[in-house]
């Protein structure tokens, strides 16, 4: 079975993803992306899934998987069971790291667990311990603080002395098999064309599907319907703008977002955030304040 495509939207003004779920989730199905990921198990026991490694988890199992190495965690809880808090997670782009590298040549330290995360890094007990209060911070903090936490935690990764890898020698991941799926093309086609119009009839012909097996298809790989995943990313679009760009009006943000009607984007930034737009541009500014006030 082909993995899913995961879509990973870094903010702008930030780095890398850092962020917090809990199960069941959306994410937590077989799937790759082409970031570097940290994944930090809080809760729970369960299978997990790395490349042709499959293996037993449970809370402090802390694993780096390198780009497009499909992966997946799953809980053995029972049926109809939530749990507020699974696991914390750190994804970032070779492109990131390869620039701060560059920046900051004593970064190459970290050089060889990127290698060995290709094909899944396991750490151990130990060093899961050291690097869970890092992880929990990081998910929450802001600014320089962020910087300072990632640093910590790659040191942290970086110094490790028993790592296992997860894979077999041989095990070699095929991005581009697996993008040759059709809702994983779709996908694709979002990510890239997020703010410009385009239909369920126009991806499903890029996915060479008919429109209702598409439908069908696009539900059961992202968990959701077409309009709620495009107006999830669109929002969190529209966030980053109201984050980076203070004096950018309300409605230039709604067009830039892939929005042509204000209202409807009012209304969808009030079903996601519970706020309207202007409301959350002015507890940004409140926050700021606070800060400096501080």
């Amino acid at each position: 079975m082909n993995p899913d495509l995961e879509v990973v939207q870094i903010r702008r003004g930030e780095s890398f993803k850092a962020w917090a779920h809990g199960y069941p989730f959306h994410t937590v199905r077989w799937h790759f992306h082409p970031e570097y990921e940290i994944h930090h198990v809080v809760a729970t026991t369960g299978h997990y899934f790395v490349g042709d490694f499959i293996g037993e988890f449970e809370p402090g199992n802390l694993v780096l998987t390198g780009p497009n190495l499909p992966h997946n965690w799953v809980s053995d809880v029972p049926a109809g069971t939530s749990v507020p808090l699974r696991g914390r997670v750190v994804q970032f782009s070779q492109e990131f790291i390869a620039d701060a590298t560059t920046a900051l040549p004593e970064l190459a330290g970290c050089e060889n667990i990127l290698e060995l995360s290709r094909r899944g890094a396991l750490f151990s007990t130990a060093t899961a311990e050291l690097a869970a209060p890092v992880l929990a911070e990081l998910v929450e903090a802001q600014g320089v603080r962020r910087i300072a936490l990632f640093m910590e935690l790659i040191d942290i990764l970086s110094r490790a002395a028993d790592v296992r890898t997860l894979t077999s020698a041989s095990y070699l991941p095929d991005p581009s098999g697996f993008m040759s799926a059709g809702v994983n093309k779709a996908l694709a086609y979002i990510n890239a064309n997020l703010t410009e119009p385009f239909s369920e009839s126009d991806l499903a012909a890029i996915a060479g599907r008919s429109p209702s097996a598409f439908s069908r298809s696009f539900r059961r790989h992202t968990g959701m319907a077409l309009v709620q995943y495009v107006n999830r990313l669109r929002i969190n679009l529209a966030c980053q703008l109201l984050m980076s760009e203070a004096d950018m009006p309300i409605t230039e943000i709604c067009y830039a977002a892939g929005y042509n009607n204000i209202s409807n984007f009012n209304r969808q930034f009030l079903t996601q955030k519970g706020m309207s737009p202007s409301r959350f541009r002015a507890l940004l500014a409140e926050n700021i304040s606070a800060e400096i006030a501080a």
